[in-house]
């Protein structure tokens, strides 16, 4: 398959306006000028109509990650290689697509539950992005062919997520750490797959050996195009008192410098600039000891 970029994420929330005001106020993320007035949020951060749906809901979760595909060809392909591996997908209506602001789509679960929609057709709304906070703009390419960051989920079934994704989907390694939480030798340890589609961005998944995640996310990440949009974001949260997760710091793998702070949802949100953009040709995955060249300590707030 080829899966181009991470378009969207659809979160469950029972509240979804805690999220318009994280995301206008925190994030600086924009209100979608051309979705419907339906009691859900959306927020817009480029020329795509939304890049974030907040669904009301009895649970708080995240829900789907949106995968594109280039083309109805690329679709139609899609759906024939998980029908001969024997994967089950349901291929929504033609309402409930364009309702997605997208020309088809199918929804599925990888190995490990997480929920996913291989769409073709993508519509761009060219409506202005303008940020409540002045951000001049975050960093999802031409006409928003990288996405808009990337996303971190559970896979309690490591091996076989990760065969998933690689195998069926396409995707293609960037990158592997696994971690150890305790001296004792007899501890296994966790494995974490970073992983790249077909754009220049580092990795637009990455699944973390994680038995037991109840809201379905790890951590979501938004790029923005100039470091001191970081250190703003940064004085915006602590001035809310919105608990940092992740003090700031540069990733080893990926060159991103970040924080991490908490969501109305329970995950992290990872903001950061100065992200790696990649040529695939030829390419060799790593393997990483070191997550970070500095900062990123962590401080997981209490549930």
């Amino acid at each position: 398959m080829d899966v181009r970029s991470l378009a969207y994420v659809v979160i469950e929330s029972t509240e979804p306006q805690q999220w318009l005001d994280y995301g206008c106020n925190i994030l600086g993320l924009m209100v979608a000028p051309t979705m419907p007035d339906d009691g859900n949020v959306y927020l817009k951060i480029d020329t795509r109509p939304y890049r974030f749906a907040i669904i009301k809901s009895e649970h708080n979760r995240l829900a789907f990650c949106g995968w594109e595909l280039a083309d109805e060809a690329g679709f139609s392909a899609a759906k024939a290689d998980l029908q001969a591996a024997g994967v089950a997908f349901e291929e929504v209506s033609a309402a409930e697509a364009a309702a997605r602001r997208v020309r088809g789509l199918i929804r599925l679960q990888d190995p490990s539950g997480n929920g996913l929609e291989l769409f073709w057709g993508g519509e761009l709304d060219y409506a202005k992005f303008i940020s409540p906070k002045g951000i001049s703009g975050f960093e999802t390419g031409v006409n928003g062919d990288m996405g808009l960051g990337h996303a971190v989920l559970p896979a309690a079934k490591l091996s076989a997520t990760h065969d998933f994704y690689k195998d069926l989907l396409g995707f293609g390694d960037s990158d592997y750490m696994h971690f150890k939480f305790s001296p004792d030798p007899d501890d296994p340890g966790q494995g974490l797959h970073f992983m790249h589609v077909n754009n220049p961005r580092h990795h637009s998944l990455a699944l973390y050996e994680d038995p037991a995640n109840p809201v379905g996310c790890v951590h979501l990440m938004l790029e923005v195009t100039d470091v001191d949009e970081v250190g703003y974001c940064l004085d915006r949260v602590e001035e809310a008192g919105v608990p940092i997760v992740s003090t700031l710091g540069r990733h080893t793998n990926d060159n991103m410098l970040s924080f991490y702070m908490a969501t109305p949802t329970g995950f992290a949100m990872e903001f950061g600039t100065d992200g790696l953009q990649m040529d695939w040709e030829g390419f060799t995955p790593t393997v990483t000891s070191l997550p970070s060249l500095w900062g990123h300590k962590f401080n997981m707030p209490d549930a």
